[in-house]
């Protein structure tokens, strides 16, 4: 056995239950059973494709049972040679992912496939290790923010393209009806007309309100990156506190609501037509949603639930309307104003670049943020 992590007292029998869990997986000794050159000709088992992500392997066997880790060879992060009935077998992560590695895979497949699942019983008990792990290091702020502003914000411009090419089909067909003419079992006649448009414009509609949510996914997520890099957030409780707050929030942390333009973004309104008006705050709430409806003296009123409107719990309206060209402009118009001026190097970074946030130092208050 090598070194562990001195754990918490509490934590004590969660190691023994690991233990337990792995049966007859054991580390490996000079007495286990291994080929000549096993260490290099080892062959990857089918069976070892289901073991759990390689970090929990890791954690579980080398940090918490002090299993031996050999370090690193040519496309190897680490590598645990193991026991399992006085037979070598290796556990690695290699280029292609986490594996078990076995002496001849025809004969093998079986013992692998025992050793993944005992290795899989001891991850389930050990889940209040993993979360202390996971405390500690967001204690020591010892964590990567992991950037998915490309894809998000890939998903937001895919709903965009499909709302302005339905829309603009709705607008090209908005003259066009379809008569649709029939007999009946009695031999009479029927007539219906539909005017494609309208299903145009409903799906228009749709995709206009998936794209909207997708901007704010990207913007919530994004805005955390800036956050960090401006120098907002100290240390990793600040960004998990963060995550968990209203987009209003991530906003005012990730921007400077003192420039008067960045804070019409959140409080003002455009005008693009003489009777449309937009803001973003308008916009966001179209996440809201209808409850129900009671019934008043004269008639039916549609009860909402508010999305992040203070202590109110409900409230009383109609439905959200807005106009889904004009809310999209002023969403264009705010990624423009969002990578402008002292932002654009955070654009390179984390929308071009598509880096991770390294939080040490990018919480290094040493120097300034942009």
């Amino acid at each position: 056995m090598y070194k562990t992590r001195t754990l918490p007292p509490e934590l004590q029998p969660v190691r023994e239950a690991a233990r337990r869990a792995l049966g007859a997986v054991l580390p490996a000794r000079p007495i286990t059973g291994a080929e000549e050159n096993f260490l290099f000709d080892a062959k990857r088992s089918e069976a070892g494709r289901a073991l759990p992500p390689y970090y929990l392997v890791y954690f579980l066997l080398v940090e918490l049972l002090g299993f031996r880790n050999l370090g690193k060879f040519e496309k190897v992060s680490w590598s645990i040679p193991i026991d399992f009935h006085g037979r070598a077998y290796l556990i690695e992560h290699r280029k292609f992912g986490v594996g078990v590695f076995v002496h001849d895979p025809e004969t093998e497949e079986m013992p692998a496939r025992q050793i993944v699942l005992n290795i899989k019983k001891a991850v389930k008990v050990v889940r209040p290790f993993f979360d202390w792990l996971a405390e500690r290091a967001v204690e020591a702020s010892a964590v990567n923010v992991i950037n998915n502003g490309d894809s998000l914000f890939a998903r937001f411009n895919y709903f965009l393209d499909a709302y302005t090419k339905k829309a603009q089909e709705a607008r090209d067909r908005k003259n066009e009806k379809v008569v649709t003419k029939g007999t009946t079992e009695g031999g009479g006649t029927w007539t219906s007309t539909s005017y494609p448009a309208i299903s145009f414009r409903k799906e228009a509609r749709w995709l206009a309100l998936a794209a909207i949510e997708a901007f704010f996914s990207w913007t919530e997520h994004v805005f955390i990156h800036i956050a960090i890099l401006s120098g907002n957030l100290k240390d990793a409780k600040e960004v998990a506190c963060l995550a968990e707050a209203d987009w209003s929030a991530k906003f005012k942390r990730a921007l400077d609501i003192s420039d008067p333009a960045t804070k019409d973004f959140l409080t003002g309104w455009w005008k693009f037509e003489e009777k449309s008006a937009i803001s973003l705050r308008t916009v966001h709430s179209a996440k809201r949603g209808k409850l129900s409806s009671f019934i008043p003296v004269l008639e039916p009123c549609p009860v909402l639930l508010p999305h992040r409107r203070g202590n109110r719990k409900f409230m009383i309206g109609g439905g959200l309307t807005f106009d889904d060209d004009s809310a999209l402009k002023v969403i264009e118009g705010f990624i423009q104003h969002l990578w402008a001026g002292p932002r654009a190097p955070a654009k390179v970074y984390i929308q071009q670049n598509q880096l991770p946030i390294i939080l040490p130092p990018a919480t290094d208050h040493s120097t300034d943020g942009f």
